[in-house]
C-alpha cells in the first residue's frame, strides 16, 4: 500500500484509507504555543542555579516566586517545564529522564522536556513550559504572570463548523472516545463529534471508584461540562446504542432513536462479569460499575459485614476501601495470594499482608457456592469448603465481559471472548467502523502481532 502521511497532521495519521477522519486544517491554529511570549513586563525572572549545577540527563526542582518549576539539562542545553504530572499531579522531580522526555513516577505518563508535550499516556494534558536564559554563568527562568499557578496546558483544539457535513459518532464514554474527540480537534476536524454513553456522567476518572467510593462526581470528571460545548463535542448520557446498520451507517438507541454517521468508534469497554451462584440476586450483592454503585456499595457497607469475592484489583481496592469503614471485611479468592495471576505471588502475598494489618480477613483457594438471604435480603456466603461468612454486603469482582452484545447482526468481527476484533490502525473488518481500548483485540507487536485483550486505562487513552 502506498501510504503517504497528512500534510501539517500533527498525530503523525495516515492517509484517508487508514484515518478515522479527514483533517481540516485551521489557519493560524500552531501545534504548541508556550507560555511567557509576552513582553518583560508581563514575566516573573528568577535566578534559579549556576550553569555549572547541572551536567546533562539531569534535572532539578526550582522554584520562580511560588511557582516549582522543572529545570533540565540536555545535549547542552537548558529547558524548564511544569514539575508535576499533569495525570494525578505526581512530583516529576522523582521520576525519570531519558534523553528528552520524563516520566512520571506514578503512572507511567511522559513529556517531552523541550515542548512539554504530552508523549505517553495516561493523563490528558501537556505540561507548561517557560523561558530560560543563560547569562554570565547564571540560568534564568521566566514565567508569564497570567500563567503563574498553571500546572498543565490544554492543547490547541478547534470546533464543530456547520458547513462541514461530517460526522463522526464515538460509542462510550470512556477515556478512548474523549483521547479520540479531543485528538480530532487537536488536527482540526470541524465535523460533528458525538458522544453516545449508558453513563449518568460525562467520562470520569473510573479506576478512581474503588479506591474512593464516596467521591463526589464534580471531583473525578476527565474533563468538565462546558468543555465539550466549547469545542463543539456534543455529550450524550443516559444513552445507549443497541444495534449498528452498517448498510445503512446509523445506530439504534435504547430510547428507539436513531442516528447516521459517517465513521464510527466503538470504544464501550467491558461490564464486571456477574455471579452464577445461588442468592447472587438478593439485595445488598454488588457489582462495581458506575458512579451510582459505588455510592450504594459505600452506603450500605457503613458498619456493615462485608464479603469481597474476587482477588484482583477491583475486589482488592474495595476491600482496602472499605477496611476502616465497615463493621468487618473479608475477601474470598480462587488463588493461594491476590494478584496471583497478573502480578506474582510475591507481590500477592505482600498486599495480602497489607491488608491483613488493616483487619481483613482472607479466604483464599476458596469459592463461593451460594449466597444465602433471608426476606430477600443477603445474610450468608456459603464458599466450597462449607465455611459459612456472615454478611450485610457482598461486592463482587471476578472479571470482565467485553461490552459488544448490540454488534449481534452487524458483520463486526468479534473473537472468543467477544472482544472486537481490529488491526494495527484500529479498523474493524468493516468499513469506517473502528474499535478501542477494553472492547477490542488488537494485534500487539512485542508479541508479534499477536491479537490481546487488554482492559487497561492507560491502552485506552493510547488507542484513542
Amino acid at each position: 500500500m502506498n501510504a503517504s502521511r497528512k500534510p501539517g497532521c500533527r498525530s503523525g495519521c495516515w492517509s484517508s484509507d487508514r484515518c478515522l477522519a479527514k483533517h481540516y486544517r485551521c489557519p493560524g491554529m500552531n501545534t504548541h504555543q508556550g507560555v511567557g511570549q509576552s513582553g518583560e513586563q508581563d514575566e516573573v525572572t528568577g535566578l534559579v542555579c549556576q550553569e555549572s549545577d547541572l551536567h546533562d540527563g539531569q534535572m532539578k526542582e526550582v522554584t520562580v516566586e511560588d511557582q516549582k518549576v522543572l529545570l533540565v539539562r540536555t545535549n547542552g542545553q537548558y529547558s524548564a517545564v511544569g514539575s508535576r504530572c499533569s495525570h494525578y499531579n505526581a512530583p516529576l522531580i522523582k521520576g525519570t529522564l531519558v534523553g528528552e522526555s520524563v516520566r512520571c513516577p506514578f503512572h507511567g505518563a511522559c513529556f517531552n522536556v523541550r515542548t512539554g508535550d504530552i508523549e505517553e499516556y495516561p493523563g490528558l494534558d501537556c505540561l507548561p513550559t517557560y523561558k530560560v536564559k543563560v547569562q554570565d554563568g547564571n540560568v534564568y527562568v521566566s514565567i508569564n504572570k497570567k500563567s503563574m499557578k498553571l500546572t498543565k496546558r490544554v492543547r490547541e483544539m478547534c470546533t464543530v463548523q456547520p458547513d462541514v457535513k461530517h460526522t463522526i459518532l464515538l460509542v462510550g464514554g470512556g477515556p478512548a472516545s474523549l483521547v479520540c474527540a479531543e485528538t480530532l480537534r487537536q488536527n482540526c476536524y470541524q465535523g460533528r463529534i458525538i458522544m453516545v454513553t449508558k453513563d449518568s456522567l460525562p467520562p470520569f476518572d473510573k479506576p478512581k471508584l474503588s479506591k474512593a467510593m464516596n467521591v463526589e462526581s464534580s471531583s473525578i470528571l476527565l474533563r468538565p461540562h462546558d468543555f465539550y460545548q466549547q469545542h463543539g463535542i456534543e455529550m450524550w448520557t443516559r444513552k445507549e446504542v443497541v444495534c449498528v446498520n452498517p448498510a445503512k451507517k446509523s445506530v439504534k438507541m435504547s430510547d428507539g432513536t436513531s442516528e447516521r454517521y459517517d465513521q464510527l468508534l466503538l470504544s464501550t469497554g467491558c461490564r464486571a462479569c456477574p455471579l452464577r451462584c445461588p442468592g447472587s440476586d438478593l439485595k445488598g450483592v454488588y457489582l462495581l460499575q458506575s458512579y451510582e454503585d459505588a455510592k450504594e456499595i459505600h452506603t450500605s457497607s457503613l458498619g456493615r459485614r462485608a464479603v469481597v469475592i474476587g482477588a484482583s484489583f477491583i475486589g482488592m481496592e474495595a476491600a482496602s476501601y472499605l477496611s476502616d469503614k465497615a463493621a468487618s471485611v473479608a475477601l474470598v479468592g480462587p488463588t493461594k495470594y491476590p494478584f496471583e495471576k497478573s502480578l506474582g505471588p510475591a507481590i500477592g502475598k505482600m498486599t495480602m499482608e497489607m491488608l491483613e494489618e488493616n483487619n481483613v480477613k482472607f479466604f483464599m483457594d476458596k469459592k463461593v457456592t451460594e449466597i444465602r438471604g433471608e426476606n430477600g435480603k443477603v445474610k450468608e456466603v456459603v464458599l466450597n469448603d462449607g465455611t459459612v461468612l456472615v454478611a450485610d454486603v457482598v461486592i463482587a469482582g471476578i472479571g470482565a465481559i467485553p461490552n459488544s452484545d448490540f454488534l449481534a447482526g452487524s458483520d463486526v468481527a468479534v473473537d472468543s471472548r467477544k472482544a472486537v476484533i481490529v488491526d494495527k490502525f484500529m479498523r474493524t473488518n468493516v468499513a469506517d467502523i473502528f474499535g478501542a481500548g477494553d472492547v477490542t483485540s488488537f494485534p500487539l507487536s512485542i508479541r508479534g502481532d499477536q491479537r490481546v485483550n487488554i482492559g487497561h486505562w492507560q491502552m485506552s487513552h493510547a488507542h484513542g
